[in-house]
């Protein structure tokens, strides 16, 4: 019974890990450019009773093995990089990319992080920065006098000026892609750090190379899909309380055992 109490404990540990992330998905429903997490499980070792194939006698095998299972743990919380439902503002520094793909944010110490949250502003100075203050790569300065801000789907960024009617391009915004998004780090403020499980940063012009292009006056929504999430919650619960009854069970039996005389 010592084994059944072990055992269920790891369950309930598990389903504590699950509920954590499905809090924190529902959490994020309103974060922009947000992507939800899904919780992976896997199975603990087994204890082998019989082998199959083993010897059941001078003449015969096993032919179905007996082993006992040791509980659950959490395996991965896998980000899924789906594209999240466009919202419309007409804000001329709010950037949507439509498509696999992350902007470029210089962080406070000089390295380059990614981000899916496309709502940029201008500092004092007049460069383009997120909510944090932090630029967006390579580094855009928009001029005092600009009248109107155009922003192609290849990211080229043309400043309309009000005693000129020439346009002036400023630059082009990169769109960063990865062989394997998932293994991205999460460091919170919706930026997300290169690992060696994501693979080195590929830089991209918008729209070339499977790579996202750029929508201006538009945010991606959250991923997070309510309903998905709280039939996700009500399982995790319900997992929850069954392993409790469980170690209920051979908290019982133990307790039988014990009154034996």
């Amino acid at each position: 019974m010592l084994k059944a109490l072990n055992t269920a404990a790891t369950g309930m540990a598990a389903q504590e890990s699950n509920v954590n992330n499905i809090s924190n998905n529902i959490a994020n429903v309103n974060t922009v450019g947000f992507k939800k997490s899904r919780t992976e499980f896997e199975d603990l070792l087994y204890q082998t009773v019989e082998e199959a194939g083993a010897r059941s006698s001078a003449t015969s095998q096993y032919s179905v093995g007996t082993q006992i299972g040791s509980g659950a743990k959490i395996s991965a919380t896998r980000k899924e990089h789906s594209q999240g439902d466009p919202m419309v503002t007409d804000n001329p520094y709010d950037l949507l990319l439509n498509g696999d793909g992350f902007f470029g944010i210089i962080d406070s110490k000089g390295q380059i992080k990614f981000t899916r949250d496309g709502a940029f502003t201008v500092d004092a100075t007049g460069t383009v920065v997120t909510k944090n203050g932090h630029k967006l790569y390579p580094g855009f300065t928009v001029p005092s006098n600009t009248a109107y801000l155009n922003i192609s789907e290849n990211g080229n960024i043309e400043a309309q000026f009000k005693d000129n009617p020439e346009p002036q391009n400023l630059g082009q915004i990169p769109v960063f892609t990865f062989i394997n998004p998932t293994g991205l780090r999460s460091e919170g403020k919706n930026l997300y750090g290169a690992t060696t499980g994501s693979g080195d940063a590929i830089q991209n012009v918008p729209g070339e190379n499977n790579a996202a292009t750029v929508q201006q006056g538009m945010l991606e929504a959250s991923n997070v899909n309510i309903m998905n999430e709280m039939t996700s919650l009500i399982k995790a619960q319900r997992a929850y309380e069954m392993n409790s009854k469980v170690m209920g069970v051979a908290d019982q039996i133990l307790q039988v055992t014990n009154n034996i005389k």
